[in-house]
């Protein structure tokens, strides 16, 4: 049966997130084609990780069965968080922008999973080509050819932290223009945004769709 790990790192709750509503379209997909599988879920914002600390990632760097003792405990958390990765059979992320980037709460879990030699830095890693999901919301418009297409550091981040350095198939939902209906300034981009949030929640159940039948139930 398959297993899917489910991350959010959005600070508002369901009925106030453009990216959980969308990840919650994926996810119920996901459960409708593997009533019987597995969700592993993590609430990075309610529930957040501690950042990675000298102990912990001197340890990444160490075999595992030279630990000391100081470093075993150190690890333990980078172990457990390393194999939900590794056990998943696909992933699916929520990475709202905030100020132009993921959440500290999600580059915090990227700082304890990625573990050279195992899950980065060899051609081959343990997550290699894993089916990988992000939903990666934005109040505004950074796409190809507009103003604010520089500041855009969301998928351009993750692209290289998932892709190139974990090794992970990623592919990317975006909702954007999210705050057309609550600032007044967008009020004429409301269309455009309803558009882009419908294509999300579309392109969300799909994906589950595509992904959940390369598994067997």
């Amino acid at each position: 049966m398959a297993t899917l790990l489910h991350l959010d790192s959005s600070l508002s709750p369901l009925e106030g997130s453009a990216s959980r509503a969308v990840t919650a379209a994926f996810r119920a997909e996901w459960e409708a084609q593997h009533p019987n599988g597995t969700v592993v879920y993590r609430d990075l914002a309610a529930d957040p990780l501690p950042h990675l600390d000298g102990p912990a990632a001197v340890a990444g760097f160490v075999n595992p069965a030279d630990h000391t003792e100081e470093q075993r405990a150190a690890f333990a958390l980078r172990e457990e968080l390393t194999s939900e990765l590794e056990q998943a059979d696909a992933v699916l992320i929520g990475a709202p922008m905030y100020n132009f980037t993921i959440a500290s709460t999600l580059k915090a879990w990227l700082d304890h999973v990625i573990v050279m030699g195992r899950t980065s830095g060899a051609e081959q890693t343990t997550v290699s080509g894993k089916p990988t999901v992000v939903v990666a919301s934005r109040g505004g418009g950074y796409g190809p050819g507009t103003p604010r297409e520089s500041f855009e550091f969301v998928t351009t981040y993750l692209g290289k932290a998932l892709g190139e350095g974990l090794g992970l198939d990623v592919r990317f939902i975006v909702p954007e223009l999210t705050l057309a209906r609550s600032n007044p300034a967008m009020a004429g981009l409301i269309d455009l945004a309803d558009a882009s949030k419908a294509k999300a929640h579309e392109d969300a159940v799909a994906a589950a769709k595509e992904l959940a039948g390369r598994f067997d139930v």
